[in-house]
């Protein structure tokens, strides 16, 4: 593959998480003002945080991803459908590291 070709499958695969990304908060979130709202829920009932929540998510598609690269081609959802969804709770756990320090630095400035 050259170059070139490589951009266009990253231009590709963008594209798919930004589709599947807004699907997902419809879906899931149920919450316009807060993407994390069925992490949130999932960990409420499960008592751990929310990233962690996340990282169960993700888990299931690594697994079909780590199932996928040991031989297992015929598997309920494409493997690339998988990478895309494995990319997205990607971001969004990116997302929760940038709310954490947004949270961080306000309630610095409010002790101040």
């Amino acid at each position: 593959m050259t170059y070139e070709q490589m951009k266009r499958v990253v231009r590709l695969q963008l594209k798919e998480v930004l589709k599947t990304r807004d699907a997902g908060q419809k879906e899931y979130a149920h919450d316009i003002d807060n993407v994390f709202a069925n992490f949130e829920r999932s960990a409420s009932l499960l008592d751990i945080p929310r990233d962690k929540a996340l990282m169960v998510f993700l888990l299931k598609h690594i697994d079909g991803i780590s199932a996928y690269i040991k031989g297992h081609k015929s598997q309920r959802e494409d493997v690339t459908g998988r990478i895309t969804d494995a990319i997205v709770y990607l971001c969004l756990l990116r997302g929760m590291i940038e709310d954490g320090k947004n949270r961080s630095k306000e309630h610095v400035v409010r002790s101040m």
